[in-house]
């Protein structure tokens, strides 16, 4: 499939998700996939649909490390995918790993949230 072309005068949006094991980060970097919460689901879909980019920062909870980035590459189904095992996950959308490796959160501790109260980006 092809990539979505940039929209241009729109902004760029970024997102932590935080995965509850390794085993799903992996999955996503296999097939190019995700899935979320039904909680998350609308932001990131209108965020999808407003913005130029999406990119989603992926970070293992209780790892103190980032374990990629990706670019949104489809808006959130209404299908669900049977690799992720635990309940509570919404549809599937597709995902396009740009980069695949662990970094420990100190190297961007100089990057602050200013939408959550200047906290540190971890």
């Amino acid at each position: 499939s092809k990539s979505p072309s940039p929209r241009q005068n729109m902004p760029v949006r970024y997102f932590i998700m935080k995965s509850s094991n390794f085993q799903n980060i992996e999955i996503s970097q296999q097939k190019g996939i995700w899935s979320t919460t039904p909680s998350n689901e609308r932001k990131l879909n209108g965020a999808f649909r407003e913005s130029s980019m999406v990119y989603l920062i992926f970070s293992v909870q209780g790892s103190g490390h980032f374990q990629g980035f990706a670019r949104m590459g489809s808006s959130i189904g209404c299908e669900k995918s049977q690799e992720w095992g635990s309940a509570g996950f919404g549809g599937v959308f597709k995902v396009e790993w740009i980069r695949k490796e662990s970094i420990p959160f100190q190297f961007a501790h100089h990057l602050l949230n200013l939408w959550n109260d200047n906290k540190k980006v971890q």
